[in-house]
């Protein structure tokens, strides 16, 4: 049953999901994974129902479908997920930052405020293998997808609860967003210059750090269901995916040291930072004694390791600002390639470029690795993609699929799970996909706002970023 604080599912001692059957056994009717074949994708046979909006969710199940999974994104009718409208910059009406947490994926539009809707909705669930939301607590179990009622139809099925501060403690029924964890995890006490306000982190860090223990947590438990039959409840927080990346800050916590900003300094290697070069900046990682006699050599400074400010590693951190005047006096003379070519081609010492994003995007070594490709966009032809980064040795990886249109594949979804042509048109009458989305073209079907989803609901917050407030978005 569930807990009635709405804090998420519970058994009799409180401390996690129920299920009245006992343990699955593997032979249900839930649960499709099979396994790849020789050569294909880790996933694959793999279905997964994401429910979630916005960052978390989305670049989550953008890592399974990568891997082979067969994601069905369940979107909000005529309007979607609310990152379709994040922008500006928008092409074509799309959103670039839509497409970066999109590919691979189907669109099934479901208005989840409609009775027949909700048990399509069922059925799916019946054949699937994980189901992802980021509702604010409390939420799921008034919509009616909830771990306990969606287990009723499959006992087997991992269910991944993401919130901002999870299921349970004083902050469970707050939103939040990247920019909040950001700043009540720590991250932006230690971002930024020492004499300036905090800074958040150019990138929606927290979102993406979710994400990936999201998915982590998904693929952990699929694994276990292999072993023992059982499917799984993750309650997943925001703030607590984000603590265990301060491994450095909170060490030095424990051992009773103060942390504080340092702008691209390091607390306790030196150097260790980003110096500025006669055209634009270089950084320079000195780990070790060895690295760092190297490096003096590089620049034509063998007077620097005999000063007793610099000779060791903890001698130089408590002299940092000396030191920096010292080598950027030196680096002033060549530019940031010069130097790269010194230090790090001639002398091995680690040593890069701080490129522009565009930079980064295109370069010798990224585009010898085929990380930016192109994958056919129904509408806009070709358009990039980042590829992730597991190359596997004996199986395959990849997206397939370009960033769906809204309801592209309302039709399709049910398609291949039997559903003849007929009843079909009857959900579309039922008005399962909406008002209008009765053929799969989300261009036709002007119900904006009635699925209960972040994006709209009514109970303000449900999602854990801004999924509920587009307008709000700053990630």
């Amino acid at each position: 049953m569930t807990d009635p604080s709405g804090s998420g599912p519970t058994n009799t001692d409180g401390s996690g999901p129920t299920n009245t059957d006992g343990p699955g056994t593997g032979d249900s009717t839930g649960g499709s994974a099979g396994g790849p074949a020789s050569g294909g994708k880790i996933l694959e046979g793999v279905t997964v129902l994401d429910l979630s909006t916005f960052v978390t969710g989305g670049f989550c199940s953008a890592m399974l479908a990568n891997q082979g999974a067969e994601v069905v994104k369940i979107e909000q009718p005529g309007y979607g997920d609310a990152v379709r409208h994040s922008g500006p910059p928008f092409i074509k009406g799309e959103s670039p930052y839509y497409w970066s947490l999109s590919y691979g994926k189907k669109s099934l539009e479901l208005d989840l405020k409609n009775d027949d809707a909700k048990e399509a909705l069922y059925e799916l669930v019946e054949e699937a293998d994980i189901f992802i939301q980021n509702f604010r607590p409390g939420t799921a179990e008034r919509l009616d997808v909830d771990y306990d009622t969606l287990t009723d139809h499959n006992e087997d099925l991992i269910y991944l609860a993401i919130s901002a501060f999870g299921q349970t403690g004083p902050w469970r029924e707050r939103s939040g967003y990247d920019l909040l964890i950001q700043g009540m995890s720590g991250i932006m006490s230690v971002t930024g210059e020492a004499d300036r306000q905090p800074v958040k982190v150019g990138l929606p860090m927290t979102d993406l750090i979710t994400a990936m223990w999201a998915a982590f947590g998904a693929t952990t438990a699929l694994y276990r269901r292999e072993q023992t039959g059982e499917g799984e409840y993750i309650d997943l927080g925001m703030l607590e995916a984000t603590l265990p990346w301060l491994t450095k800050q909170a060490g030095m916590v424990f051992a009773g040291e103060e942390t504080k900003r340092m702008g691209t300094k390091d607390p306790v290697l030196a150097p260790y930072q980003t110096f500025e070069t006669k055209d634009g900046f270089i950084n320079i990682c000195i780990l070790n004694e060895k690295l760092w006699g190297e490096l003096c050599e590089a620049l034509d400074r063998p007077d620097l390791p005999e000063d007793d400010r610099f000779e060791m590693n903890a001698d130089r951190v408590e002299h940092l600002d000396e030191l920096e005047a010292e080598i950027e006096a030196t680096l002033a003379d060549k530019t940031t390639d010069e130097w790269i070519e010194v230090i790090a081609e001639d002398a091995g010492v680690p040593a890069g470029p701080v490129y522009s994003v565009e930079e980064a995007l295109d370069n010798p070594q990224i585009n010898a690795r085929g990380t930016v490709t192109e994958i056919d966009h129904p509408e806009l032809g070709e358009v990039p993609v980042i590829e992730h980064p597991l190359k596997f040795r004996n199986a395959e990886s990849g997206f397939e699929l370009p960033p769906p249109l809204l309801g592209e594949h309302n039709r399709e979804v049910f398609r291949d799970r039997g559903y003849s042509e007929e009843e079909i048109d009857r959900l579309a009458e039922l008005g399962v996909f909406g008002d209008a989305a009765d053929d799969g073209d989300a261009a036709d079907n002007g119900d904006a706002a009635d699925n209960g989803d972040a994006a709209d609901d009514s109970d303000a917050a449900d999602a854990t970023d801004p999924a509920d407030d587009p307008d709000g978005n700053d990630d």
